[in-house]
């Protein structure tokens, strides 16, 4: 194996490890939706992943009260 097809595979890697951890959309225990960027997405540490805030709704999650 080449050097740099360790190291690309490696980078794709780390790329997909980022995207598992870092969801555009977190479901909280409490059923609300937290988008990336809004109030509590950083402090929601047990949830479910999302690709999108529909998804998450029609999952029977709910908005956050603003």
């Amino acid at each position: 194996m080449s050097k740099a097809f360790v190291l690309m595979f490696s980078a794709l890697i780390g790329m997909h490890a980022f995207a598992q951890t870092s969801p555009a959309v977190k479901k909280s225990n409490s059923g609300i939706c937290h988008e990336k960027g809004s109030k509590y997405y950083e402090q929601t540490k047990s949830f479910t992943p999302y690709a999108s805030i529909e998804e998450c709704v029609k999952s029977g999650g709910r908005l956050p009260k603003k």
